[in-house]
Parts: C-alpha cells; sequence; structure tokens
C-alpha cells in the first residue's frame, strides 16, 4: 500500500482504507479463482494497482464522464481507477461469469458505488463512454475497432476521446499495424514510476 500513497500522497482516508481492503480481498478470491498469477498475488501492489493507475498519471478523468474497462479480467484497471476518480462512472466488462463476479464482489465488499462489473462481449455493449482503458487484453489492431463503436464522439477532456492500453514489450509492430490515418501517443511508464517492473511497460493513447 505505501507504495501507492508514495505516488499518489493526496489520497482521502476513505480512499486508502478502500486501496488496504484490496490485498486481503484478492488474496482470499485467488485462492478460489485464478483472477492474478498466483506467483504475482505478492505483488498485488506494484504490478497490477500502479500499474492500472498509470493511466491516472496520463489523464484527469473529469466529474460525470463514463469509462469502460475492456477485458477486464479480476478488476484491472477499472477498480483502482474508480477508487481514484470516486465521481467517474466505470464499466467493467469480461466475457468470463467468474471473473465477473470477483469484480463485483470486490466493488460490493469496499462500497465502491461508482463501478459494476457486467459480463459481456465488447460488441454486445450498447451504452457509449468518453473512454476505453485497456491492460493486457489483445493487440492495439483488435482494439481499436472493438472500442470505436463504444466510444461516442462528445469530448469533455482535453484529450478526445479515445483508447488508453496498458501495454508491454514491444509495441512498434502493433502500433504499426494500425496504419498510417491513426492518431498514436505512447508513453513509457518508466517516466512515472522508478520500480525496474515499469521499465518496458508503455500506456499507449489512440484517438477515436
Amino acid at each position: 500500500m505505501e507504495i501507492i500513497r508514495e505516488y499518489f500522497p493526496k489520497l482521502t482516508e476513505k480512499q486508502i482504507q478502500q486501496f488496504t481492503q484490496l490485498e486481503d480481498l484478492y488474496t482470499d478470491w485467488n485462492s478460489k479463482i485464478n483472477v492474478i498469477s498466483r506467483k504475482d498475488i505478492e505483488n498485488l501492489y506494484e504490478r497490477h494497482i500502479l500499474h492500472s493507475l498509470a493511466i491516472a498519471k496520463f489523464i484527469k478523468f473529469r466529474t460525470g464522464s463514463k469509462i469502460v474497462d475492456l477485458g477486464t479480467g479480476g478488476g484491472f484497471p477499472g477498480i483502482p481507477l474508480a477508487i481514484l476518480f470516486p465521481n467517474v462512472q466505470f464499466t467493467l466488462i469480461d466475457g468470463t461469469r467468474k471473473k465477473i463476479t470477483v469484480v463485483n464482489e470486490v466493488i460490493q465488499a469496499i462500497g465502491l458505488e461508482n463501478a459494476q462489473g457486467i459480463q459481456a462481449r465488447a460488441e454486445e455493449l450498447k451504452m457509449r463512454f468518453d473512454f476505453v482503458v485497456t491492460r493486457a487484453v489483445a493487440t492495439l489492431d483488435k482494439l481499436k475497432p472493438w472500442s470505436q463503436r463504444l466510444i461516442h464522439q462528445k469530448d469533455v477532456h482535453p484529450v478526445p476521446n479515445g483508447l488508453i492500453a496498458l501495454k508491454g514489450g514491444r509495441i512498434n509492430a502493433e502500433i504499426a499495424a494500425l496504419g498510417k490515418g491513426t492518431y498514436v501517443e505512447t508513453y513509457p511508464l518508466s517516466d512515472y514510476f522508478k520500480e525496474e517492473f515499469f521499465e518496458e511497460k508503455y500506456l499507449v493513447y489512440v484517438q477515436a
């Protein structure tokens, strides 16, 4: 938890409590349903929660905006972002029922009123959002068409609506596959966080 407070020192007591609760909740649920690598659960705060919050270093979501977490898995990046932005509505979707069960149980346990988990695929959703966020789900050329139909046209942030993806490894080929007409920005997470884990991790923004 201290690593979260180091990079986000202005958390409220409620936010600190909610982030603190995640350790026991995910440890317990992970023993029943494998939503995080068993080897990685002890690195929950650095490799899952702080990693998710890298998006908050790129953009401050405005009050009333709507965000969808596409392929949320166990709730990342959606749950950490929903804690950090309590006045923003988050919809977390995944096609696997047991993962969404965990997501909604965690949401309920920490009293998170601005987030909901839905078992659905991107093409099944009828809602529209300001941004699609995602973490380790698919290649960018797949994420782009999935995301475009979910994003509405009216911009309320300085950054135009679009896709924000947390990616690792070699991303140049993925970006090239999007084609020349796509506007893309890439940010190394090592610009945000000093830990070794983030050295080959990136945030990729694709304008809708």
